[in-house]
């Protein structure tokens, strides 16, 4: 049965969004909302976390989760290809998220895989547990906020280092060749996975039937992993059908934080990553103009209402020291790496991937990296396993 407090908060907040965003903006921003609900409800339903998915890997070689990021990446680019070759998608303009391949991606990405392991989840995961009501992970968006906004500091120094000219596979390829090469490295990711579980294991990991069935299910959970990663990649696509252009997140956290320190008498518009013609756009308009502030709120309410539904909607304020003092520290990592990293696990590497953009790629390798880092230091912050309010995460 739905917990009627915070279930009847998270739909007052859709209800009064997208009647609010339909009357002041557009209809299209009012259904980014609704879509933003959608992906939330599945994170939360299908547990569908990144962190926790690639720590099982490196510590125990189960790679179950991994796996399904490869079929969620897969049906991604069957969906995406097509139209971001041909630049539109039902008669709009189609773009993808493809960035330069360089040093700031590098580096943004080991931190922000650090800042994984360390914060407790990564930018969908911080936001979806958030909604699920995590005290902990409020604290670790406070600080990722603050660290995208330390990040535009630097942007334009960052922005200076050696890279490479952005490359997209679809538009370089064409979108059936820039497919096959896709699914070809998803699989062979995913035949590694299974070999590694394999060897340490003899087989793989079995999942246990959910004792909840059909409506009762689909309302209250938990989902398939593989179903939560086929609905992300299509509300991905729906992403793109309305705003023209992938899902991203943590470009918002950048704006608020830069919005904070308006209010407290700093400019940021005189630093260099708010002097691009968009970002000045988003800084100057209201906040609820803002697509990804838009999908954010709505990724919280979402996993709100599913956290409800499920009757597990139980704030803790209680958090050890230690682990106060991790949340703090990957927050920072992750705001500050994903901002000169040109995206999160979202923005960089679904939606990276996703848009056949190479920088996509170099972030995957170098965030696992910095998983592998934060998995070992994660005993000096947690005295015991962490199992975060949300497994997913």
């Amino acid at each position: 049965m739905m917990q009627k407090g915070p279930g009847v908060m998270a739909l007052a907040v859709l209800a009064v969004g997208l009647l609010w965003l339909a009357g002041t903006v557009s209809l299209a921003q009012a259904g980014l909302l609704l879509t933003g609900a959608g992906l939330g409800v599945v994170l939360y339903h299908a547990a569908f976390g990144f962190t926790s998915a690639w720590r099982r890997l490196i510590v125990e070689r189960r790679g179950r989760g991994l796996r399904a990021q490869m079929v969620l990446l897969a049906v991604a680019v069957v969906l995406f290809f097509p139209p971001l070759a041909s630049g539109t998608l039902f008669g709009h303009a189609a773009e993808g998220f493809v960035a330069p391949i360089g040093v700031s991606v590098a580096v943004g990405a080991f931190m922000f895989g650090l800042g994984m392991q360390l914060g407790g989840g990564c930018a969908s995961g911080t936001l979806f547990t958030a909604g699920g009501g995590s005290a902990r992970m409020m604290v670790t968006l406070l600080f990722f906020i603050l660290g995208s906004v330390l990040a535009t500091v630097h942007f334009d120094w960052w922005m200076a280092l050696p890279a490479f000219a952005p490359v997209s596979l679809p538009k370089t390829l064409g979108p059936t060749n820039g497919i096959f090469l896709s699914l070809a490295l998803f699989g062979a990711i995913a035949l590694g996975t299974v070999w590694l579980e394999k060897r340490r294991h003899g087989g793989l990991e079995s999942v246990s039937s959910p004792k909840t069935q059909g409506w009762a299910r689909l309302l209250r959970g938990p989902w398939p992993l593989l179903a939560g990663a086929v609905a992300l990649a299509v509300l991905n696509f729906v992403t793109l059908s309305l705003a023209g252009r992938p899902w991203g997140i943590t470009s918002a956290f950048a704006l608020w934080g830069a919005k904070g320190a308006s209010l407290v008498g700093i400019d940021p518009s005189s630093w260099a990553y708010w002097q691009a013609p968009d970002r000045a756009a988003a800084l100057d308009a209201p906040v609820w103009q803002d697509i990804t502030t838009v999908m954010n709120v709505g990724i919280i309410a979402g996993a709100m209402l599913a956290a409800a539904l499920a009757g597990k909607f139980a704030p803790n304020v209680r958090i050890p020291a230690r682990s106060l003092i991790a949340a703090i520290l990957g927050g920072l990592l992750l705001g500050y790496g994903a901002r000169i990293a040109f995206g999160c696990n979202i923005g960089a590497y679904f939606s990276g991937i996703a848009s056949g953009s190479l920088h996509g790629w170099l972030w995957l390798v170098f965030a696992f990296a910095g998983n592998m880092l934060g998995v070992r230091l994660r005993p000096f912050f947690f005295r015991a396993p962490y199992t975060p309010s949300v497994k997913g995460c």
